[in-house]
């Protein structure tokens, strides 16, 4: 038989393998790692946020609210009388 008609093999060198598996396992690992971006809040103007309450809707009263002074979605210190156009009545 003359070189020709022998079939050509393609050998794996123990490199190749080990660079497909290292890049593998890297790919895999930034595939899984949770990404976190901090959302940014709104400003009190944005909002219409105010100092005093609107009714019987207050700011400790609503399911964003952060004891003792912040907001889940507003930036800044937050007046627990205080309210804004994202007012949501706390469950329960």
């Amino acid at each position: 038989m003359t070189d020709q008609m022998q079939p050509q093999t393609r050998g794996l060198s123990r490199r190749t393998i080990l660079l497909r598996t290292v890049g593998c396992a890297a790919g895999a690992a930034v595939a899984f790692i949770p990404v976190r971006q901090a959302a940014a809040k709104m400003s009190e103007a944005s909002v219409a946020y105010q100092d005093s309450p609107k009714g019987d809707q207050r700011c400790d009263g609503c399911s964003l609210f952060e004891a003792p002074n912040s907001c889940k979605i507003v930036d800044g210190t937050i007046n627990p009388a205080g309210w804004c156009r994202f007012w949501t009545k706390k469950a329960g």
